[in-house]
């Protein structure tokens, strides 16, 4: 299913920062809106109890909620939950790390001079991070770039997000090699993502560069990355635990046996969210992006599809 389907006719920018205000929507749709958000995130942790949430889960979310709906939205994202983000999703993020020591293997077979100069800097891939747990939905200001990507994305094998981070790398050859070679010039550079790519002309190149380098030959190359990344170890550590810290599958799940009375601890609270504001409040309280998030995206979406909006809100 093509995601760009529900594009209409409407103004095509938009951006996804900017708080309720700036949203220029009625409180009551607001609420209904962050309500869909947290009933779907809750709804998939439970039914899945194998999966573990992560700070930029309810990027992705947000984005097919808008898109398609509640009801799809949730079947839509639960398959994906336990396919293509998977990795993203388990207790601990060595899973998500592997994924990205794919990047430099990749840059290296195309632009061997590019990846010495990055691996001179000692930047890591920690830049990256954010783009490959949210399918570049955080990082892009422009509505129909998030969805066009997605559309890619759900096409092709789980690790093609990382294949198209290293061609935004590569396509910024010139401005890395004109940097400092130092980690905080490389980083500040890599993390401010242009908003101005070339975006079909980079899909086609990530599906070329998948074909010429498949990750069943980039594997060794990304296992001796591992050893070889150092840098970044804390940076890493520290992202860890502050995301687990807002995990509210894990967080929840110990407070519902210490806080609920007896009698509600038998009840399936967690399928029927709506009913229960415990819950609600939990989840806000823990993930304190979330309304921000979902609001502003709805602004980037209200701006490009107003068509859409009165089937988002009837």
């Amino acid at each position: 299913m093509a995601l760009r389907s529900a594009q209409g006719d409407g103004p095509t920018s938009g951006h996804w920062d900017g708080g309720a205000e700036k949203a220029g929507m009625p409180e009551e749709q607001r609420e209904g809106l962050q309500e869909e958000l947290i009933d779907i995130i809750l709804l998939i942790l439970e039914r899945n109890p194998q999966l573990h949430y992560y700070q930029g889960y309810h990027d992705i979310v947000v984005t097919f909620l808008l898109v398609v709906g509640e009801r799809l939205a949730t079947s839509l994202v639960e398959k994906l939950s336990t396919h293509h983000l998977r990795d993203f999703m388990d207790p601990t993020m060595d899973n998500t790390k592997h994924i990205l020591n794919y990047l430099m293997p990749i840059i290296d077979q195309v632009n061997p001079e590019l990846h010495d100069f990055m691996q001179s800097a000692e930047v890591g891939t920690i830049f990256a991070l954010s783009w490959l747990i949210t399918w570049f939905g955080h990082v892009l200001s422009d509505f129909r770039h998030v969805v066009r990507l997605y559309d890619f994305f759900l096409a092709c094998h789980p690790l093609m997000p990382i294949y198209f981070a290293a061609v935004i790398v590569l396509y910024r050859e010139q401005e890395v090699l004109d940097c400092d070679c130092d980690m905080a010039s490389v980083h500040h550079l890599l993390s401010q993502i242009p908003q101005d790519l070339p975006y079909e002309t980079l899909i086609s190149r990530a599906g070329d560069l998948f074909v010429q380098f498949p990750p069943s030959e980039l594997a060794r190359e990304a296992a001796a990355q591992q050893q070889a990344e150092r840098t970044a170890a804390s940076t890493f550590k520290d992202f860890e635990l502050a995301s687990a810290q807002q995990r509210p599958d894990m967080v929840l799940r110990q407070r519902f046996r210490g806080l609920l009375r007896p009698e509600d601890r038998t009840k399936d609270v967690l399928t029927k969210p709506r009913t229960n504001r415990f819950v609600k409040l939990a989840v806000m309280g823990l993930t304190v992006a979330l309304g921000a998030a979902a609001l502003a995206v709805v602004k980037s979406a209200l701006e490009w599809a107003p068509k859409f909006q009165l089937q988002l809100f009837p």
